[in-house]
């Protein structure tokens, strides 16, 4: 009985965040190892499904680096990086998107086996992510920089009840196809969409002042703190471009963003249904 008792009140915690959330848009990006472990896809998944029956209406963002890393690995390419930007040749180019599609697949076959209506997009595809080529100090090839969303297309899956999975790749002015960061591309997507929430997945607890303490993460940050965390170099390394992709969502006109560990089972529902969270979350 006790136990009955403790999984309902937990329900009616999360009752005012249901109506509050209900027929919002709620972006999440999820890539990185986290995506090619079984048993955390299997409950990221659940925990999107569950958004999706309760009413909210999430886009999720794929990346897929470490399967493209180990692709070209078999091949015998080199994966360069600059400034966290991965160069792509046209060769790099197709790799992307053969990897980006597999995963984009499998996301959608895991969706619909649980119950939900999903489908898969190519950013590149009906103008779906607009870009131009990235402006960088070093050439790093076919990456885009975001210049617009085709926000319609959007609006008309969710309004049908679809959980919409993008890979993230974009379409140049110039027809060519682009290589397009999976943090970037999700944080673009939250602003033009007006998102309620953009939360993005990772394999840590969230922001630390000391990673090798744990009594030192940090539940909430400003804007301004963070760019000061940035500045200190506390924030450091692949953190960098997860917060500042906050950021950028945040001055594009979204509520709130959440840096959440994906490996807490159902952490995205403890994160945006309860009253503590279990992640860092960036607000204005």
């Amino acid at each position: 009985m006790k136990d009955a008792i403790r999984k309902a009140d937990v329900l009616i915690e999360a009752l005012p965040y249901i109506k509050r959330f209900h027929k919002k848009v709620i972006v999440i990006k999820y890539g990185g190892s986290i995506l090619g472990d079984e048993k955390i896809r299997n409950s990221v998944l659940e925990d999107i499904v569950f958004l999706n029956f309760m009413g909210l209406r999430p886009i999720l963002v794929h990346g897929g680096g470490p399967n493209i890393s180990e692709r070209m690995r078999v091949i015998g390419k080199k994966a360069e990086f600059v400034e966290g930007f991965r160069v792509t040749d046209e060769e790099t180019l197709k790799l992307v998107e053969e990897e980006l599609l597999l995963l984009n697949k499998l996301i959608i076959r895991e969706l619909t086996s649980l119950g939900a209506k999903a489908i898969g997009l190519n950013g590149k595809e009906n103008d779906l992510i607009q870009v131009e080529k990235k402006k960088n100090k070093v050439d790093i090839g076919l990456v885009g920089q975001i210049k617009g969303i085709n926000t319609q297309l959007l609006n008309d899956n969710l309004k049908e009840d679809k959980i919409v999975v993008v890979m993230p790749l974009g379409s140049g002015k110039d027809k060519k196809t682009y290589n397009v960061n999976a943090d970037e591309a999700a944080a673009g997507i939250a602003a033009n969409m007006q998102a309620e929430k953009f939360v993005l997945l990772t394999n840590v607890k969230g922001i630390m002042r000391n990673p090798e303490d744990e009594h030192s993460f940090i539940s909430t940050l400003t804007v301004d703190e963070a760019n000061g965390l940035i500045a200190d170099k506390i924030i450091q390394q692949g953190m960098i471009p997860k917060v500042m992709a906050c950021v950028e969502a945040l001055n594009g006109g979204v509520n709130k963003t959440h840096i959440i560990d994906a490996r807490t089972p159902h952490g995205l529902l403890l994160e945006i249904f309860t009253d503590h969270g279990i992640g860092t979350e960036i607000i204005k």
